[in-house]
């Protein structure tokens, strides 16, 4: 638990009766229990936390892979060569000027 071993917990815990009056264990106990409350509080919002952005992750994961593919398919259509089209349309043109 925190790096501490039980032994160690053990020690710190008899120092603290030792040191602490009786009168004040009550006050010891309430600010005990509440900083136990206020971190098992923050456990759970950083694990929701945690879970949403992984839930946010899973329903990205489609939508990159969709732009991914769209993005290489564009950038294919663009890395065809012109000279194909560009000599397709001067035949075109000189079967026009011999048919004239």
């Amino acid at each position: 638990m925190f790096g501490i071993s039980w032994a160690e917990f053990f020690v710190i815990l008899l120092v603290a009766v030792l040191v602490i009056p009786a009168r004040m264990w009550p006050d010891v106990a309430r600010v005990v229990a509440q900083l136990i409350n206020f971190i098992r509080r923050m456990i759970w919002k950083i694990t929701d936390a945690s879970e949403n952005l992984k839930q946010q992750i899973d329903l990205e994961k489609p939508i990159d892979e969709l732009i991914k593919t769209t993005t290489e398919d564009v950038l294919q259509g663009f890395s065809k060569p012109l000279k194909k089209n560009i000599s397709k349309k001067k035949n075109v043109a000189k079967k026009k000027k011999v048919s004239k």
